[in-house]
């Protein structure tokens, strides 16, 4: 059963936010766009370099009112001292949410149960807490965060526009297409 257009699942986790310790819970997140990225664990060879492509990119996130959640299946303390040690992992602003139970990777469907660890899961959910994008793929592949962006975008324009639909390659400022029974076997 697909994810897409469901209610994010009732957690509470424990996340490293610049500097402290944080709650975030499926309640605080509501009320703004938000932008869960799932990795295997802290301390691995590709998911640095995912957390400081996220890092260099937060600026439009936040730009576009949307929060990035980085979540391994590791403990908000482990991510303290991933932050502190890595250079990469060290430019990130957003919370960095530790999942030991594993309750928050299987609820989304990315847990690895023979391995303890997550996939590479990217969710877009929209401020009622409804989940709007799904990618889940392989941990071989790590991911481009501008594509993330860019289905933020079009999820954000779809929901301010009921009625419309972005098109392949859609970007912020493209055409976008009013579906109609006029346009069937026509594009």
């Amino acid at each position: 059963m697909s994810l897409i257009n469901t209610q994010i699942p009732a957690f509470t986790n424990q996340a490293f936010h610049n500097g402290k310790f944080i709650t975030v819970t499926n309640e605080s997140i509501k009320g703004k766009w938000n932008v869960f990225i799932f990795m295997p664990a802290a301390f691995t060879f590709n998911c640095p370099t995912e957390v400081e492509d996220a890092a260099d990119n937060y600026a439009a996130f936040q730009k576009a009112g949307a929060e990035v959640y980085i979540v391994t299946t590791d403990t908000h303390f482990a991510h303290k001292v991933w932050h502190e040690t890595s250079p990469a992992v060290g430019k990130a602003k957003f919370p960095l949410i530790g999942d030991p139970t594993h309750a928050l990777t299987r609820s989304f469907d990315v847990h690895i149960d023979a391995e303890g660890l997550a996939l590479r899961g990217t969710f877009v959910i929209n401020p009622e807490g409804i989940i709007k994008t799904a990618e889940v793929h392989s941990n071989e592949i790590a991911r481009d965060v501008q594509e993330t962006l860019r289905k933020l975008k079009a999820a954000q324009y779809t929901a301010a526009n009921p009625g419309q639909v972005c098109p392949a390659k859609w970007n912020e400022g493209a055409k976008t297409i009013a579906p109609s029974i006029d346009l069937v076997g026509k594009i």
